[in-house]
């Protein structure tokens, strides 16, 4: 699998000035749309609002559905149970008589498909920070466990912290994505956040295993040549796990359908900078400190 794009010798630790310098102007962009936008345009989950579910004799396509909610101009979140022929509402806002206009507009639109009012439901804001909180401590914790497990794996705190910092840019730059986009961050949103971060620090550790076994392998050599053999060794394969994941996320943005299209998008963007933090700047980063120390040392 090494050889299928044949050997390499490219300068990464020559180019991490240019990376560095890529991924901060990404991050200044990600933090100029917070500010313009007042922060992340957070979902239902996380603001509070209505949940309204209508059982109907006869199965109403979601796109239909879509198409006369976003025509009576209600921004909602859709899913549908086709065994029982239910389709669950959430809307932004806990207003009096929102459950009431749904059912006027399903009662207009399909006078000749009647439906039975299953469930309502209000989702307070105190419940959405509450929401908010536990996904930023999943995230926080999880970063937590990353530095600890690669610490004790490579014998080496440094590695740890740099493996995290490169997946910390890589969840911050999707989650800026977002907001350039002013999409909504959501539970499965939060979710995708976190398959990024797994994806990352194991796409990071295969190039950190590689440094381990080529730093006692090649003793005389620097630092630097030895972060290059080692990313070079393990690029192509880099590249084939990221193709072959890409194929897939690429099949589930183009045809899994609406309800997963936003997860599929953070997901297919963040494999993308995933593999680039593990090559630019994961790696880096330790090269870096390490030049940093030896210089302080002298």
């Amino acid at each position: 699998m090494r050889h299928l794009i044949g050997k390499t010798n490219i300068d990464f630790i020559g180019m991490r000035k240019y990376s560095f310098g890529l991924s901060i102007l990404l991050a200044l962009i990600a933090i100029a749309s917070l500010v313009i936008h007042k922060g992340f345009n957070y979902g239902i989950d996380f603001t509070g609002g209505t949940l309204v579910q209508l059982k109907f004799e006869q199965r109403i396509p979601l796109a239909d559905a879509r198409i006369i909610l976003a025509k009576n101009n209600i921004d909602c979140e859709l899913q549908d149970f086709p065994q029982t022929n239910s389709v669950s509402i959430r809307i932004k806002g806990t207003e009096a008589g929102l459950s009431d206009k749904i059912q006027d507009i399903f009662k207009t639109e399909f006078p000749q498909n009647p439906y039975v009012l299953e469930k309502t439901e209000y989702v307070g804001p105190d419940v959405g920070k509450h929401l908010i909180n536990q996904a930023f401590s999943a995230l926080f914790w999880s970063f937590v466990g990353i530095i600890i497990y690669v610490a004790i794996r490579f014998k080496t705190g440094v590695w740890g912290i740099a493996g995290v910092l490169a997946l910390m840019h890589d969840v911050f730059i999707t989650a800026g994505l977002f907001s350039v986009m002013n999409k909504e961050i959501t539970i499965t949103i939060i979710a995708a956040l976190l398959t990024i971060a797994g994806y990352s620090i194991m796409d990071t550790i295969v190039v950190y295993d590689r440094m381990r076994e080529a730093m006692r392998l090649y003793r005389k050599e620097s630092l630097g040549a030895i972060i290059n053999r080692s990313i070079n060794e393990t690029l192509s394969r880099t590249i084939i796990t990221s193709l072959t994941v890409l194929l897939v996320l690429v099949a589930l943005f183009f045809y899994g359908g609406t309800v997963i299209h936003d997860f599929s998008f953070a997901l297919l963007f963040g494999v993308v900078i995933g593999t680039y933090s593990s090559v630019f700047v994961a790696a880096p980063i330790v090269y870096e400190w390490e030049l940093r120390k030896n210089k302080n040392r002298k």
